[in-house]
């Protein structure tokens, strides 16, 4: 029997939101995994890393950013033994300096991910993908990827449309 990993990397806290910041419990690619999790039967696993970024929105950004250029692998809070049971990774992330947030290339590398399926989702405020399918392909070793959804982090509460189309083209639902 297939199995499917829900892994996320998602940031409460203060968030850019349309132009305005606002505070969140709960960040914007946690709403949409949560969305799947009601979908699909899925295990889920939280990318946290062990020393995260500020809360402050402003300051957030400027130390992705510096990860970013440094190419760096925080080190995470915990990490799956293994992947070996999961055939489709669905993985999602917020849209970081057109990209996946450092802490996802660390998971990533750390597992072999041949004859595995990864399927991209990246919230964001209008940035779309960026570049982060790409970068999913290099970092995920052996991954075949298919195509990703973008979501509005603004709008992830009401992704479940989207969320649906999305899983069903990918013969998850």
């Amino acid at each position: 029997m297939a199995k499917t990993l829900i892994a996320y990397f998602s940031r409460a806290d203060e968030n850019y939101f349309g132009g305005a910041m606002r505070y969140v419990k709960v960040g914007n690619t946690e709403i949409v995994c949560n969305i799947i999790g009601e979908k699909i039967d899925a295990d889920s696993f939280k990318i946290e890393m062990a020393e995260p970024y500020s809360p402050v929105y402003m300051t957030c950004i400027d130390e992705a950013k510096k990860d970013l250029r440094a190419d760096a692998r925080p080190e995470l809070t915990h990490y799956i033994d293994s992947i070996d049971d999961y055939d489709t990774i669905i993985l999602a992330y917020p849209n970081y300096w057109g990209t996946i947030p450092m802490a996802v290339a660390t998971f990533l590398e750390r597992y072999d991910f041949t004859g595995k399926t990864i399927l991209p989702l990246c919230t964001n405020e209008g940035s779309s993908m960026g570049s982060s399918e790409r970068d999913v392909k290099k970092y995920a070793r052996g991954a075949t990827l298919k195509s990703g959804l973008s979501i509005t982090g603004s709008r992830a509460a009401d992704s479940g449309a989207a969320v649906t189309k999305w899983l069903k083209a990918n013969g998850l639902v």
